[in-house]
């Protein structure tokens, strides 16, 4: 309700602006003890955890975990947070956020702009959340694509004590080259590198933390065939389904859709969706899928449901309904993967 209220007046700023201005005053709200949502419980065992609810938050809303308390208020039964980098960057240059609100849709190249990993890390540390919460790590711009696995095995090793399970994101088409990384030999070092140091971490800290794969929509029927392959190969423990898309159907003709970067909101929808009923198809229920993917209703993370995800995620459907619409969300429940 109150979100409703304040839409048209964000909309009338700069859609980074008021990204920023939404997250501060949920925090404030927050603080003030304003912001409790009851939520039935309706748990989920995935991956070795409990989800006190299959929806979840997406990374890329809050990128250095600063606004993890508040944004648990809002009752989603997961956060994820990030993409963080092991140095922190500026991401692209300005403007790199735009609306298409005819489509219901976002175009962004942010180009992981954060304040790098060791703050993140305090942030998480200042936090009292004590629910689920994912971390999101990616690569530094500046990093060429031959020495990404570096860059991922930092951000591993250094949020491994801080996340109930850790994404790996080679989806994103903001950070030139990254998408690469998501065939062919590149594909098979990075998951072998990471799979061998994350059973290490587990041996070294005594507890494992699940890893977990996220993937574009712009996929073949055979790099869907041969990432499926490489993450039973490797024991991956879950995939997400999807990133943002390069594709501008829904936005043709419409203003800021010939823009630069990865399109997400109601267009992704039918696309991401397809992918993700692929992806279950060639996994046949042998690793978790968490659907994510233009969800601006509860119809709509069914169908996610129903196209094989066991947890479906929510992002920039929230610039456009606001949170309520999700946190009420009835799926059917207690199933174990």
């Amino acid at each position: 309700m109150l979100y409703s209220l304040a839409r048209p007046l964000l909309f009338t700023l700069a859609p980074e602006r008021a990204h920023e201005l939404t997250l501060s005053l949920l925090k404030s709200t927050h603080k003030l003890g304003l912001l409790r949502q009851n939520i039935a419980a309706k748990p989920v065992t995935c991956m070795g955890i409990e989800f006190p609810n299959p929806v979840g938050l997406a990374a890329g809303l809050d990128k250095n975990g600063a606004y993890i308390d508040a944004l648990a208020g809002l009752g989603f039964g997961f956060i994820e947070i990030g993409t963080i980098t092991p140095r922190p960057q500026q991401g692209n240059p300005l403007p790199r956020l735009f609306r298409i609100p005819q489509a219901k849709a976002i175009i962004n190249r942010m180009g992981f702009n954060n304040d790098g990993v060791d703050q993140l890390i305090e942030n998480v540390k200042a936090a009292k959340f004590k629910g689920v919460l994912g971390i999101n790590i990616g690569k530094n711009a500046d990093t060429p694509v031959e020495k990404a696995v570096d860059d991922y095995l930092i951000c591993l090793e250094k949020v491994y004590n801080y996340a109930s399970y850790i994404t790996v994101n080679i989806s994103s088409p903001n950070t030139k080259n990254l998408r690469s990384l998501q065939s062919g030999d590149a594909l098979t070092e990075l998951l072998e590198t990471l799979k061998k140091r994350q059973l290490e971490l587990a041996e070294e800290q005594q507890h494992y933390v699940p890893l977990v794969l996220k993937v574009a929509p712009d996929l073949e029927a055979e790099d869907i065939q041969f990432i499926a392959k490489q993450l039973l190969q490797f024991k991956i423990d879950g995939l997400i389904v999807t990133n943002t898309t390069l594709s501008r159907e829904g936005v043709e003709n419409l203003p800021f859709g010939d823009e630069a970067g990865g399109l997400s909101g109601a267009p992704v929808f039918e696309k991401s969706t397809a992918c993700l009923k692929a992806f279950a198809e060639v996994l046949k229920g042998q690793i978790p899928l968490i659907g994510v993917g233009g969800i601006l209703s509860g119809e709509q993370a069914l169908a996610k449901q129903n196209a094989g995800a066991n947890l479906v995620q929510v992002y920039s459907g929230l610039i456009y309904t606001g949170p309520v619409s999700y946190t009420h969300l009835t799926l059917p429940t207690n199933r174990e993967v």
